[in-house]
């Protein structure tokens, strides 16, 4: 009985911090969705986040839950660690991810809220499984390869496909409209960045939540609470998890995070209306496809792929490389930067647990 309950609260308090990190997703991803219609100055900053912050809650009746299966079940082997480890692995990753988000966003770095809970949620689950066996061999038994390599997959492939179709979006609408006056076109994808915006925050709130949704049901069946599915998988998401997420996030996005608002906006390309519009409607295909298929993607490189693809349309030199490259070394970093910062965050929830005799 004592057990039961020190499993749920611990249960508990990994769902508390897993929605304090859709929170800080929110606010440090806010730039993703209101950066190009902030920039192009359609809509001020309290109602851009009024307006992403309501799409990024009403994805939960929109996409399905593939991305947070993959997450909560396709990534890290739970099976194979000790039952009172479990929880504790959850715990650690949730707290570095929310620790990288939190010094990138000090920063104003459009680093990878995504890849930060997935890099350290494998630093936790790693350092746990070898300390388990007392020693690293056979220590990356525990990952799952067949979600990693979709995931690794689409830290490269996502930017691409958002930079080729904020390209090629951008020579289209150049040449559908090279005959109509600068202001009629300015005027109509104004209008048109309301609808690409909040296609944008569509997936944005569809692909993201779902991250926390996989590691809160995951969380559920590690406390004994829920079971896994005859084949291994996670189990459905239950309805109250997927609410929950999608507040989360919304209620961080509707915080702002400024800094990285305006690297995002105005650093990389200057966008005009037609250069937002293109840039969030090539993120929004984007997120859309991945998260049907269930890839957990980065809607920071997603978007900032985009904006570096219209900017390229106009012109080469219109993108700001240096900043550009910046961003891109952040990326590098997030996976192991995180994995680290989970792995020193397991080793002190370890230690204060044997402090407490809370096992």
């Amino acid at each position: 009985m004592e057990g039961h309950t020190a499993a749920f609260s611990l249960v508990v308090l990994i769902i508390i911090v897993a929605l304090a990190f859709d929170y800080v997703n929110g606010f440090h991803d806010a730039a993703n969705s209101i950066a190009t219609v902030v920039a192009t100055r359609v809509l001020s900053p309290g109602v851009a986040v009024a307006w992403a912050a309501f799409f990024n809650f009403i994805a939960v009746v929109v996409f399905g839950t593939a991305v947070a299966k993959t997450v909560g079940g396709d990534l890290i082997d739970i099976t194979v660690l000790d039952e009172n480890t479990r929880l504790y692995v959850l715990l650690a990753g949730v707290i570095g991810a929310i620790i990288w988000n939190l010094i990138t966003w000090y920063l104003g770095l459009p680093t990878s809220s995504s890849h930060a809970l997935v890099g350290a949620y494998a630093g936790a689950a790693l350092t746990a499984y070898a300390w388990q066996l007392g020693g690293v061999a056979n220590v990356f038994s525990v990952l799952k390869p067949e979600g990693w390599i979709k995931t690794l997959a689409f830290i490269v492939l996502s930017p691409l496909i958002g930079l080729a179709l904020g390209f090629t979006l951008m020579v289209a609408v150049y040449w559908i409209f090279h005959r109509v006056s600068v202001r009629r076109v300015d005027r109509g994808f104004r209008i048109g960045q309301l609808f690409s915006a909040a296609a944008y925050s569509l997936g944005h709130g569809g692909n993201d939540a779902q991250k926390t949704m996989g590691i809160i049901t995951i969380a559920l069946v590690a406390g004994g609470f829920m079971t896994l599915a005859p084949d291994g998988k996670l189990p459905d998401i239950p309805l109250w998890v997927e609410v929950a997420a999608c507040a989360a996030i919304s209620l961080g996005t509707l915080s702002g995070g400024w800094r990285i608002v305006k690297t995002m906006g105005t650093k990389i390309v200057k966008l005009q209306p037609v250069g937002g519009f293109c840039a969030e409607t090539a993120g929004a295909l984007t997120l859309f496809g991945a998260t049907y298929f269930g890839i957990p993607v980065s809607t920071t490189h997603t978007i900032t792929g985009s904006i570096v693809g219209v900017g390229s349309a106009k012109r080469f030199s219109a993108v700001k490389w240096g900043v550009a490259g910046r961003i891109v070394w952040a990326w590098i970093l997030t996976i192991p930067a995180a994995a680290g910062i989970a792995a020193v965050s397991y080793a002190i929830v370890l230690m204060i647990e044997k402090l407490t005799g809370l096992a």
